[in-house]
């Protein structure tokens, strides 16, 4: 009886959503926004939510001597790739879930930091959707937004800026520093070629069609983390955002940073170092020396795993249901220790979320690995 109405609430679920989002198609922009918005909330309210929703995993906060916590949380959502809601209103949907999470949590989360990508071709009318489905965010305040190169390469990164400020920037948490750096410039190719700015855009956009270059920091940028760290001392935690990873993965889709080791070269002198990236849209871990990388999920579609060079304590999703447009894809939750290591909570949305620790890396794989996240069974 249990699982008869089980399924005929699942299906009821299912038919209710497909009405609703073919019913979008025919809203302005800022309807679309306040009714997708007001069917989220209605659905949580009503228990509906539960079927494939992020299930957050209970990661308790450090706490001194004095009783006084320590350790602090981040919210993270990444790589929506928004498309003009006349085009595509699915990644929009997706991100709105995403806002949903966030604003469910039962703690606040010290600050919500958005993992780059936000558009997918770089169109204005696309930034500004995204920028008005954050704008509900219940602590929009504590939004830290970095660019990627999906958002750049139409107008060079103009309207982003108009937007969201510099691609660049740092600030003290807690005892952490905090650095984002700007990590997807290209050499110019487009200019030689006669390019429009979108083919330029399509271009990039492409990452597989070996027609762009690799991504690089850049020896300016490089100075300027120099010269933001300097006044830190070798037991200083730092925490570096990159929507690249800041280590050469895999060069024919450009997962990839080609002075990454400039830049690993300027963290090498502290003890402990964290870059979370974006970019690859999956369950991605590596240790390189002092320093734990994290990828990011995508709200947006996972992408599969690159065929070599994967990272040893990289512990690998399930090859996603090609049936399901969602699975393999969710946002999540970091949580940073005194020592400015993470436990990394990947908040699959369709299947149990999964957990890579500190110690995981520390230990270089020996102690506390993740389960391999599974499908749910409904």
């Amino acid at each position: 009886m249990t699982q008869y109405r089980k399924e005929n609430l699942e299906t009821r679920v299912e038919r209710e959503r497909t009405e609703f989002f073919a019913g979008l198609r025919n809203l302005d922009r800022r309807s679309f926004l306040k009714v997708s918005a007001a069917s989220f909330a209605a659905a949580a309210t009503a228990g509906m939510a539960d079927f494939g929703s992020f299930q957050p995993i209970k990661i308790a906060l450090g706490e001194d001597a004095q009783g006084k916590e320590q350790s602090f949380k981040i919210a993270y959502i990444s790589d929506s790739h928004l498309y003009q809601k006349h085009i595509n209103d699915r990644f929009a949907n997706a991100l709105m879930r995403a806002v949903a999470d966030v604003n469910a949590m039962e703690e606040a989360p010290d600050f919500i930091f958005y993992g780059g990508d936000l558009a997918q071709l770089g169109q204005p009318e696309e930034l500004e959707l995204g920028a008005e489905i954050l704008n509900g965010l219940k602590y929009r305040d504590r939004l830290r937004i970095m660019v990627g190169e999906h958002d750049w390469y139409f107008d060079m990164g103009e309207k982003w800026k108009s937007l969201f400020g510099s691609p660049t920037w740092s600030f003290d948490h807690k005892g952490v520093r905090f650095v984002c750096l700007m990590s997807v410039n290209e050499e110019d190719f487009w200019t030689e070629a006669g390019m429009t700015p979108l083919q330029r855009m399509q271009t990039v956009a492409g990452l597989d069609n070996q027609k762009q270059r690799p991504f690089f920091v850049g020896d300016d940028q490089i100075a300027w983390l120099e010269k933001t760290l300097e006044d830190c001392d070798n037991t200083k935690p730092i925490v570096v955002f990159s929507h690249s990873p800041l280590y050469k993965l895999y060069k024919n889709w450009n997962f990839w940073t080609d002075d990454a080791e400039k830049v690993q070269n300027v963290l090498k002198r502290f003890d402990r170092v964290t870059v979370i990236h974006g970019h690859t849209h999956q369950v991605l871990t590596n240790k390189i020396g002092n320093i734990h990388f994290h990828g990011l999920l995508s709200t947006a579609w996972p992408w599969p795993y690159a065929p070599k060079g994967m990272p040893e304590w990289t512990v690998q999703m399930n090859r996603s249901d090609p049936f399901n447009s969602l699975d393999g894809c969710g946002n999540g939750e970091i949580l940073v220790h005194p020592d400015g290591l993470v436990d990394k909570v990947y908040g699959l949305w369709n299947r149990k979320p999964m957990l890579v620790s500190a110690a995981y890396l520390n230990s270089d794989g020996k102690e506390d690995r993740p389960m391999r996240p599974n499908l749910p069974s409904f």
